[in-house]
């Protein structure tokens, strides 16, 4: 368990260039008495350091702000009733002003300063030389990470390798190559560097680092290498996926041998990111929030009292109807990942309904209306949730993506989940790789290594029918797969934008998002605080689109 902050070294004061130095973050809050010195030139105080990089992580993933730049404003989830960042889910009116892209930006720019330093500091931290190249393939790692989270969300904007001492007031824009050039030196490092497994989980590994690099090599059209280094990968016989899909999502299942790297959350909530007295740079909310963000409102139907096992509905979320009838009856993922059914549970019910019977059903199905009437609960079916062009007609009722839930929380009302966060998982590297091969012409073998995932997905009696042919595998095919695998997990938004696709399946299959979607929200603004801070205004601008 990776906890130690460091006191957000090198935070950013105000925006990624109006930059404080280590120093004077560490003499205006730091209890420990650690100081830029000894945290280069110690062994210990190195290792704090390359903790902290680590901590960076959580702003983002299992964290609202994340969830909403990497997940939704997709073709597979909408706005819920409790929507915060609407203007990042439907594009209303999308400016530099949002709040959830000023926190990213000032966060992941505080992890690359951090990072530099590290990198760039190392070979006078007195480390022994085994933990020299594991460290520095961690922080070069991280560091390649996070600036693909920035490149890939804001574009060709400020670059460096180097550690921000004292107040820098200008910017750069730096072609997207650039950064490109530098995630993959990194990542070829971090693979040369890093062990198979590390003692700490959460660390980056050596599978880690190969998984991430297939992923960019992906990204960057590099496909002949994507494939090599997802093969590598699933080779390696390292990891494995899970036997039932619906098992990857069980709280005492977490560090399981699919998981090839996870933002790792403490059982002990007081040990991990919420901002306190003792804390003052954390999160406002803390820990995963993943739990809360796509619930339905349940509380307030008949027979139903908010409980722990159900969750606490922020209701911010809601699947598209393309998303729900992307699972065939065949398709375990679907039960997997989604629940339809609330049981009663308070001690005031309608008549004749017992406790634990069914109180509430949201469905993707049509249900007969003169079944409906039959029974005691209330249903919400498809043609209640959605309109017949896709857009919404409910959105408080409807089912829920499950995965996140957490029962183990200590009370009914707690935000914060201890519930780990699975960045990679095998079952993305096997998609990785069909798409690689697709791309390759081999579309045999791409429809083979969707057929591993399928084969997992399929329920009793039906692995012949979740099959697929050399035929079905288009990039179209592949898009809906990974929305079957992966919906939820913080990566729609980049797979949508890396394939091209973003604006023509938001038009497609997302009617709710598409009424003010625009050619530039392939790209985010960046943040008015940035913009403010810059002397160099002429040559830093806001991105196109953008006031």
């Amino acid at each position: 368990m990776i906890i130690n902050r460091f006191k957000k070294t090198c935070l950013i004061a105000t925006v990624v260039l109006a930059l404080s130095s280590c120093d004077n973050v560490l003499e205006e809050y730091n209890p420990s008495g650690l100081t830029a010195e000894t945290a280069f030139t110690t062994p210990a105080g190195f290792e704090t350091l390359v903790n902290a990089a680590y901590s960076y992580q959580r702003w983002w993933y299992g964290k609202e702000e994340g969830y909403n730049i990497a997940e939704t404003g997709t073709d597979i989830w909408t706005s819920g009733s409790g929507e915060v960042y609407r203007d990042l889910t439907q594009y209303l009116n999308l400016q530099s002003s949002n709040a959830a892209l000023t926190n990213e930006w000032r966060e992941l720019y505080a992890a690359i300063n951090l990072c530099n330093g590290g990198i760039n500091r190392i070979d006078k931290a007195g480390l022994a030389p085994n933990v020299k190249l594991i460290r520095e393939g961690e922080l070069r790692f991280l560091r390649a990470f996070y600036y693909w989270h920035i490149v890939e969300t804001w574009g060709d904007v400020h670059f460096t390798t180097q550690e921000t001492n004292g107040i820098v007031a200008d910017a750069n824009r730096t072609p997207i190559e650039t950064f490109y050039k530098q995630i993959f030196e990194d990542l070829k490092i971090a693979v040369a560097n890093l062990p198979v497994s590390q003692a700490q989980y959460g660390r980056a590994t050596k599978g880690a680092a190969q998984a991430f690099l297939a992923r960019m090599y992906l990204t960057r059209g590099m496909n002949k290498e994507a494939l090599e280094m997802a093969d590598a990968v699933i080779k390696s016989n390292t990891y494995r996926l899970e036997a039932k899909f619906a098992d990857l999502w069980n709280m005492s299942n977490q560090r399981n041998k699919e998981v090839i790297y996870a933002v790792d959350y403490s059982t002990n909530l007081l040990v991990n990111d919420l901002a306190s007295a003792s804390n003052p740079y954390g999160h406002n909310r803390g820990s995963n929030n993943g739990h809360l963000l796509f619930l339905m409102k349940y509380d307030d139907r008949p027979g139903m009292i908010r409980d722990i096992a159900n969750g606490r509905p922020f209701n911010r979320y809601m699947p598209t109807q393309f998303l729900l009838n992307l699972y065939s009856e065949n398709d375990a993922r679907y039960e997997g990942s989604f629940m339809e059914t609330w049981f009663a549970n308070s001690t005031t019910r309608p008549s004749g309904m017992a406790l634990g019977d069914t109180a509430v059903v949201c469905t993707r199905r049509e249900i007969n209306d003169a079944f409906e009437k039959t029974r005691k609960y209330q249903v919400y079916d498809n043609s209640k949730i959605y309109n017949p062009n896709g857009t919404v007609k409910d959105n408080l009722r409807y089912p829920t993506l499950s995965k996140f839930m957490d029962p183990t929380r200590p009370s009914l009302n707690e935000a914060q989940s201890a519930r780990d966060v699975f960045v990679i998982r095998l079952a993305e590297v096997y998609l990785i790789a069909a798409e690689a091969q697709m791309k390759l012409g081999d579309t045999k073998s791409a429809a083979d290594y969707v057929n591993v995932l399928r084969t997992r997905a399929a329920k009793t009696g039906k692995v012949a029918a979740m099959q697929v042919l050399p035929a079905n595998i288009t990039l179209d095919f592949l898009l809906d797969e990974r929305a079957r695998e992966l919906a939820g997990e913080q990566l729609r938004w980049f797979d949508l934008k890396r394939t091209g696709k973003l604006i023509e399946r938001i038009k497609a299959y997302a009617p709710d998002n598409a009424v003010n979607l625009q050619s530039h929200h392939v790209l985010r603004p960046i943040p008015q605080t940035q913009l403010d801070a810059v002397t160099n205004k002429a040559e830093f601008k806001q991105n196109a689109g953008y006031q």
